[in-house]
């Protein structure tokens, strides 16, 4: 399995037993959508490696508990702590409306409601507080923040989102 055909659930972040039971921290807003996953994959050197899953539990929030099949003592979980948690893109589940994936949208128009089309959309960067559309507009990288204010519509057929963007905003990039 490839990281590009998998998506970031999360990380191992303690192990939980002397059993070999370890804690991932999802990254989700529904951390209740994962409770049942069979198998998962980590990141071991780069390398994405398979694990099946006996047994998982929500354990507080974020938190989901699992026991991994061939983990049974706190010395192999110990080694298996850090790793990231990663699964196939088919398990995500279908949004609808305006809620997206960043990964999903790439590629997409971005049409500004009063200025007409913006660009091409080459990334989101959320690696700060606000994330951010990339857009690349004629050579020029657009910023626009990925707030719900600012989304009208994503119309996934035609592969276009509508923004309405606050004034000036754009006109900083390409004035």
């Amino acid at each position: 399995m490839k990281k590009e055909d998998c998506f970031y659930l999360g990380k191992i972040v303690k192990k939980y037993s002397f059993k070999g039971e370890l804690l991932v921290n999802l990254d989700t807003d529904q951390p209740q959508l994962y409770t049942n996953i069979k198998s998962l994959f980590l990141d071991i050197n780069n390398r994405l490696i398979p694990y099946f899953i006996k047994e998982s539990q929500l354990h507080k929030s974020n938190l989901l508990r699992i026991k991994l099949e061939d983990i049974n003592t706190e010395s192999e979980a110990k080694e298996l702590i850090r790793k990231k948690v990663y699964l196939p893109l088919n398990l995500l589940p279908k949004l609808v409306g305006n809620a997206f994936y960043y990964h999903e949208v790439l590629g997409f128009e971005i049409w500004d409601k009063d200025l007409g089309k913006v660009g091409i959309l080459k990334g989101v960067n959320d690696q700060s507080l606000q994330a951010l559309f990339e857009i690349e507009r004629n050579g020029i990288e657009v910023l626009i923040p990925v707030h719900d204010e600012f989304i009208i519509t994503i119309d996934r057929n035609k592969k276009i989102i509508t923004v309405k963007t606050p004034p000036g905003l754009i006109d900083l990039y390409i004035d």
